[in-house]
């Protein structure tokens, strides 16, 4: 089953960029969350052996990642903010956008859960007792996949973030689970960086399992008819 994944792993990305490479260096902008949940070390070297290329990444939040694209700064991107990548698609600068893959979202925090969120119904329900008991919760803050879907998730709830305890830290996932492990905080990540860090972390997940907390992601490549330079060939 895991040489099947990675197959098809493999020929979506492919697919994505057109199959085939003008060039034998690619420029891959991502999300620090693929980067520190190991997929991008399980995956890349067979790819990279596949077609015969090195990949560059740069694991950024998402919203920074598809600026790159944006911008003609990378040749392909895999990213997890649906609307924003639906955005670049419409401003024509991405091409080929093919669903890969998901994971989901999980709320962690510290075993004594001061918010009793482990008993809650719902996300929304979760989010209310953390802002009612002014809890301490720690944001990425860095405009990536991971922060807009949080920050939706509390404009869903009613909620504005703005107490004391809440802490925007503008960093990426693996930083910001250190962090919050470091001050026994909730947060919301998602399950893949966390699984890959949880031997060293003191949070266990106090909520999951909500549709709302559905994590696709995409790829897609920069479009070569507005960025010429970018390595992308057509099949």
């Amino acid at each position: 089953m895991k040489h099947l994944w990675l197959k098809r792993c493999l020929l979506l990305l492919a697919l994505g960029l057109g199959l085939a490479f003008a060039q034998d260096r690619l420029i891959l902008a991502t999300t620090t969350s693929t980067e520190n949940s190991g997929l991008l070390d399980f995956i890349l070297p067979d790819f990279e052996n596949h077609f015969n290329l090195s990949v560059d990444v740069v694991a950024v939040g998402t919203g920074a990642a598809l600026e790159l694209g944006a911008n003609g700064n990378a040749d392909v991107l895999l990213v997890h903010a649906p609307e924003d990548e639906e955005k670049l698609v419409e401003s024509l600068a991405a091409v080929n956008r093919r669903y890969l893959m998901y994971n989901d979202f999980v709320v962690v925090g510290p075993t004594s859960d001061p918010a009793g969120i482990a008993s809650s119904a719902n996300m929304m329900e979760a989010l209310h007792k953390i802002a009612d008991s002014q809890g301490l919760f720690i944001s990425r803050g860095d405009d990536s996949g991971t922060h807009k879907k949080e920050l939706s998730l509390w404009a869903e709830a009613g909620i504005t973030p703005d107490w004391e305890g809440y802490q925007e830290v503008g960093q990426g996932m693996g930083n910001t689970l250190t962090i919050a492990n470091e001050q026994l905080a909730y947060t919301l990540t998602d399950r893949g960086t966390y699984l890959a860090m949880k031997d060293n972390l003191e949070l266990p997940i106090l909520f999951a399992g909500d549709e709302a907390l559905f994590n696709p992601y995409h790829v897609m490549a920069v479009n070569p008819d507005l960025y010429p330079h970018v390595n992308y060939i057509e099949p």
